[in-house]
């Protein structure tokens, strides 16, 4: 899974600044979890632990901006997975360079935001 780069910006938390920047996913790879067109919050240069969803580049293919799950740190990098087995891709480590804070779009996944019917 893929995804484009939108704004980036860097905030200020008690005197330490914060790189945030949000995402557009694109492809199938991470559904359930995540579906083309779902718009992220991420932190760029955050603390990664198993399990979360981060933004990385497999060293194999460095051009190629993936949203995977983060397994187990190995040789410097993370090795990731993908939330859809039936997906494959890229393997081997990966540089990790942001990791998802949140998904803003779309609204439907807001409960308190969605209209009731």
């Amino acid at each position: 899974m893929s995804f484009l780069v939108g704004v980036s910006s860097t905030l200020v938390r008690k005197g330490v600044a914060v790189r945030m920047g949000t995402v557009l996913v694109t492809g199938p790879s991470m559904v359930p979890t995540l579906r083309g067109g779902d718009c992220l919050v991420v932190r760029r240069g955050a603390r990664v632990r198993p399990g979360d969803l981060v933004v990385a580049r497999f060293r194999s293919r460095p051009s190629l901006l993936v949203v995977k799950r983060a397994v187990a740190e190995q040789d410097g990098g993370w090795t990731l997975t993908s939330d859809n087995p039936f997906v494959e891709g890229p393997t081997g480590v990966a540089d990790v360079e942001a990791r998802v804070l949140l998904r803003y779009w779309p609204l439907r996944y807001w409960p308190l935001l969605r209209r009731r019917s």
